[in-house]
């Protein structure tokens, strides 16, 4: 009973200062300092929410640029389910995967005489990857301004204002935000 009495109040003590307090503290400063952050990076148009900056979104509709496949299961592009797949690249359904994505795209598109990039056939290590390389955008862009029946150059100038650099000019590749990017495509209201 001696030993038993200091025991239970360092537990009660520990778990209010690490349970109850901390979490609290810093749930706070996240809500003062980033909320933006804090509250999941929503990206709001027309006052709904139209996703996420943090997580790709299911754009299957030729008008719109497309992101990366999800490897999420069994609904795409769940943030609660983030992971790759563990699938081998010689796996029967990575293989399946990608040739379904590649003959999607030379569907919608197939006219196009580029190279399928790489990232528009695979999935992200997280699985709900929302950017796509300049290149990724670069081969759906005649698509979509066909598709919108907007110029070329109207779509070109969009796509690299939604190209972000490397970070500090060193660090991982450049990329387009494909929500952002189909976000300011539906603004010109176009088609």
């Amino acid at each position: 009973m001696r030993q038993l009495r200091p025991t239970l109040a360092v537990l009660t003590i520990l778990t209010v200062i690490t349970g109850v307090a901390y979490p609290l503290v810093v749930t706070g400063l996240a809500q003062v300092l980033f909320p933006a952050q804090a509250n999941g990076s929503l990206v709001v148009q027309n006052g709904r929410v139209a996703g996420s900056a943090l997580i790709g979104q299911p754009f299957d509709d030729p008008k719109y640029f497309w992101g990366r496949l999800s490897a999420t299961a069994p609904v795409a592009y769940n943030g609660a389910a983030s992971s790759g797949s563990n699938l081998g690249s010689l796996n029967d359904a990575v293989v399946d995967a990608v040739r379904g994505r590649i003959d999607a795209l030379k569907a919608a598109d197939p006219d196009n005489p580029l190279p399928i990039p790489v990232d528009l056939v695979t999935a992200s290590g997280s699985g709900l990857d929302p950017h796509v390389s300049p290149a990724a955008a670069r081969y759906q862009a005649a698509r979509v301004a066909r598709v919108r029946g907007l110029s070329a150059a109207t779509v070109d100038g969009l796509l690299a204002r939604h190209t972000r650099s490397r970070q500090w000019e060193f660090l991982g590749e450049p990329i387009v935000d494909v929500l952002a990017l189909d976000l300011a495509l539906d603004r010109l209201g176009a088609k």
